[in-house]
């Protein structure tokens, strides 16, 4: 009784502590202790990338994380069992594409958005790009049964009815996209080469990548722009490589 009068107490005095107080309710398994470490660095990203999460979707991206890996052992989902460093690793650096993904579908002023995250693994980014862009339809494509039950588990659990899990292997896949991405990929000759075909006019491709590529590494045939990324905590160079057929920027 007196842990709520005086949690309702700071509630009221301290605003910063009403977030984190009503965190407090929900039930994780694996993040609880590092709440108000990731709540700070949640609002930290939402202002610099100008992201305009609203609460349910803080919720949504720690309930993703404690799933993530709560769930590792069963799906063997990720390497990485550290809460902290799955917090910087997937959640973080998945937002971080979000804003440049904003740009390129302004540029091409589009009424609907589709995305395709090939080799989604366990729903990275495409779960996260569901949770932080509502609008837009995205799928998540593997090969890899366990880690598709994965995020259809989570996708029911967070009420994500814009995020369509699919279990095929790209060469199966027909239908078409506004934009095609991943990072699954070590090559980009080779995200090209199976990308290129879930494509819309005009569409893009964006591979998540560490380390810039070197001009020989890029594609023949595709106009690329290197966008550097950066991450809160995460030391690592990243960047987006998106990619345009040629024959779409001289139209």
């Amino acid at each position: 009784m007196i842990f709520f009068v005086l949690s309702g107490f700071l509630a009221w005095q301290f605003p910063c502590y009403n977030t984190l107080f009503a965190y407090s309710y929900m039930t994780y398994h694996k993040i609880t202790p590092y709440l108000p470490h990731f709540l700070a660095q949640l609002e930290a990203i939402d202002e610099a990338f100008k992201l305009g999460f609203n609460p349910n979707q803080r919720t949504q991206i720690l309930t993703y994380l404690d799933g993530l890996l709560v769930w590792n052992k069963t799906y063997n989902l990720t390497a990485i069992t550290d809460p902290k460093e799955a917090f910087i690793k997937h959640m973080m650096d998945c937002l971080a594409i979000v804003p440049s993904f904003d740009t390129l579908i302004a540029h091409a002023n589009l009424d609907k958005v589709s995305v395709l995250d090939i080799g989604t693994g366990a729903g990275l980014p495409a779960s996260l790009l569901a949770i932080a862009r509502p609008d837009w339809q995205i799928s998540a494509l593997d090969s890899n049964s366990k880690k598709i039950r994965f995020i259809r588990q989570m996708k029911g659990e967070l009420a994500l009815t814009n995020l369509t899990p699919i279990h095929a292997r790209i060469e199966a896949h027909s239908l078409r996209y506004n934009i095609v991405t991943s990072r699954a990929f070590a090559s980009l000759a080779d995200f090209v080469a199976v990308g290129q075909c879930c494509l819309t006019e005009n569409g893009r491709l964006c591979a998540m990548k560490g380390k810039a590529p070197t001009p020989t590494e890029l594609p023949k045939d595709w106009h690329a722009t290197v966008i550097p990324l950066t991450i809160p905590e995460l030391d690592s160079e990243r960047c987006l490589v998106a990619l345009s057929r040629l024959q779409d920027n001289n139209a």
